[in-house]
């Protein structure tokens, strides 16, 4: 099983020399066992992952995770070129009960003119839509899927992908600590070999001591996110979902903050990939 970052920032995609190192396109993470692929989210980092499979020139297969539906996590959705190839297949998972047939809604939406000029019928993949339930594991090729309820504003699934032996939580968008943990979460993080999370804010960001404060905005701190990396005895940790405001100095101090708390920490970054086994 190998994991790749194609978007790794939060809220709005940002670019300049200042966000290189980091990446500035928004959540998307492609797992892969040999032939087999996963999608989580449809970001802005989605269009790579298309642009790549193009390149390989083989018919693309791939089941597709989504989060929740906001609007940083599907939006690169109508720029995933395999989805205008007869030949391409794909499984999209919406999130909750009746989450496939929201999220085909909301795809159509986004593709609607005046905001967009080519429609969802225009892709010509072909595309089945499926619900991603919370506590219920979907099975697709070597891999095993389960689903965690997550707080967020609008509601956000988690996701714990297991294979051969090996696990990687993505839980972005979730506004959590240690003292919120529920045993559902907590089993869902417990052990796993690398827990990919939402570290949006500082501190002082989040209690409004720099700026507005962040409070019940939906998003954690990388304090919180490394404390609950030890609890629940995660292995590595990558924080996620970086603000558009930070830059890659500020997301480096961030990451070296958290490792007061949790030695194997580092920022999730475009391009990066996890290798297990």
């Amino acid at each position: 099983m190998e994991v790749r970052f194609w978007g790794v920032r939060g809220s709005v995609a940002v670019s300049g020399e200042q966000v290189a190192w980091v990446g500035g396109n928004t959540s998307c993470l492609e797992i892969t066992e040999g032939e087999h692929r996963l999608i989580l989210d449809a970001g802005t980092g989605i269009r790579g992952v298309g642009d790549a499979l193009m390149a390989a020139g083989r018919p693309v297969k791939a089941a597709l995770f989504f989060s929740h539906l906001h609007w940083d996590h599907v939006q690169g959705f109508p720029f995933f070129t395999p989805a205008y190839v007869p030949s391409t297949e794909l499984l999209l998972h919406g999130p909750g009960a009746g989450g496939g047939s929201r999220l085909r809604r909301v795809l159509v939406r986004q593709m609607q003119p005046p905001t967009f000029p080519v429609t969802l019928e225009a892709m010509q993949a072909r595309m089945e839509f499926a619900d991603a339930v919370a506590r219920r594991p979907v099975t697709y090729g070597p891999f095993t899927v389960t689903p965690v309820e997550l707080p967020h504003p609008n509601g956000c699934l988690g996701y714990r992908v297991d294979s051969g032996g090996h696990s990687f939580v993505y839980a972005t968008d979730v506004e959590l600590s240690v003292d919120r943990l529920t045993p559902e979460i907590v089993q869902a993080m417990q052990g796993c070999d690398a827990l990919c999370l939402d570290a949006q804010y500082t501190p002082d960001e989040y209690h409004g001591r720099r700026g507005i404060p962040k409070k019940g905005w939906g998003h954690s701190t990388m304090v919180d996110a490394a404390q609950i990396a030890r609890a629940v005895d995660a292995k590595r940790l990558f924080l996620f979902h970086h603000d558009p405001a930070h830059n890659d100095d500020t997301v480096r101090a961030m990451a070296e903050e958290a490792r007061g708390h949790f030695a194997r920490v580092e920022p999730a970054r475009e391009g990066h990939r996890i290798a297990f086994g």
